[in-house]
């Protein structure tokens, strides 16, 4: 073991001695163990490569994903693990952020190599939505919902998404025509489409709107659009989790579609991923590993965020229902399902890297919802005046 790793060894072990909730077993390549923490769920870390602590220092929490994909590290507990770090962050200061010239670099690849222009929109959208229809069929519901459901007790996965789509489509005004934007693979709009709406959907993946259109069969319209070609005004506009794939600076413009597309006495339904306000500021500011290397061009808004931007554009949040834990339990259940069928996602021809890259972020977002770092809001919104 060289100077340098065997110093960033004991800076690392010192650390975590400062764990004040939950206990890390850390077992080192070695094999030496370590016991961090007294009380608390329990988690184990297993490095089996020490140039993780190298990725920690220069790259942080994106450090940490990719050495979970390349395999410098493993765990049994993967959610309960980055559970951990997330409730003593304050604790391992100097672990989870990034150097400044990675953070550096990073914010300039956010920033200007995956801008959400027209052309930018497409190429990202495309980058996490065009993996393979076979890929997500594998682990999503039967409706083929990528997005948070609401559970009851005794929901399984389909009857909590069903419920989710059954609370949007009871918010909404009178009227029958609806646009939808960010439409998936057609899940609600078969739904609202049951339910008597006219719906037109739009995506930029030619992936979903191919399964969507042949999944509606004619009872809705669906476009390869952006939203900023939408024209003409509708009774209700519902956007499920695409918010996040806008980008900041184009908040405006998102806003200020629904008040040009929303008819007057209309209602619009934004589900949206949210970080906490107080959280917000420094958020912004810097990179993950979600925007590095699950969602580029991706951004999540605040709650504070959604109310003065559709404020700025001429609207007005009517009502706001969160359900963080109920995310945390979806984001749970996928990771289970794709784990259960590794052998079918293999024959596809993903390889190894590509599951554990999904393993992280899914259970890291269960994580980050089961902690409060993350939430999950459906904001109505109505016309200001």
């Amino acid at each position: 073991m060289s100077f340098a790793t065997q110093t960033l060894r004991t800076r690392f072990l010192s650390t975590l001695e400062g764990i004040g909730d939950g206990i890390l077993t850390v077992t080192t390549p070695e094999g030496s163990r370590h016991r961090f923490g007294t009380t608390g769920p329990e988690a184990d870390l297993q490095i089996r490569d020490w140039r993780l602590l190298r990725r920690l220092a220069l790259r942080g929490d994106v450090g940490l994903g990719e050495g979970w994909i390349d395999g410098d590290w493993h765990s049994e507990t993967l959610e309960t693990t980055l559970s951990l770090a997330l409730r003593n962050l304050g604790q391992l200061a100097g672990w989870g952020e990034p150097g400044r010239l990675a953070a550096w670099r990073m914010r300039l690849t956010d920033q200007l190599l995956r801008r959400n222009s027209r052309r930018g929109s497409a190429r990202n959208i495309r980058a996490h939505y065009d993996v393979g229809n076979e890929f997500y069929q594998l682990w999503l519901d039967p409706g083929m919902t990528y997005s948070s459901a609401i559970f009851a007790p005794g929901d399984d996965l389909e009857r909590a998404q069903a419920r989710k789509n059954a609370r949007i489509l009871s918010r909404l005004a009178p009227g029958e025509s609806l646009l939808e934007i960010g439409c998936g693979w057609g899940g609600f709009a078969e739904a609202a489409a049951e339910r008597g709406h006219r719906v037109t959907g739009i995506t930029l993946s030619p992936a979903q709107k191919g399964y969507a259109d042949a999944r509606l069969d004619g009872r809705a319209e669906v476009r390869l659009q952006d939203y900023r070609a939408v024209t003409g005004r509708f009774d209700n506009i519902v956007s499920i989790e695409m918010i996040e794939a806008v980008g900041e600076r184009y908040w405006p413009t998102y806003f200020a579609t629904l008040r040009e597309r929303l008819a007057p006495g209309g209602r619009a339904v934004v589900q949206a991923i949210t970080v906490p306000d107080a959280e917000f500021s420094v958020y912004r500011q810097r990179s993950d590993f979600i925007r590095q290397h699950v969602f580029p061009g991706g951004m999540l808004p605040c709650d504070a965020a959604i109310a003065h931007e559709a404020g700025r554009a001429g609207l007005r949040v009517v009502a706001s229902h969160a359900f963080g834990q109920d995310y945390a339990r979806t984001c749970r259940i996928w990771s289970e399902r794709m784990l259960a069928a590794r052998d079918r996602i293999g024959r596809l021809g993903y390889d190894e890297g590509f599951l554990r890259g999904w393993q992280f972020y899914l259970d890291g977002c269960a994580a980050a919802f089961a902690t409060g770092r993350c939430d999950v809001v459906q904001v109505e919104l109505a016309h200001a005046a």
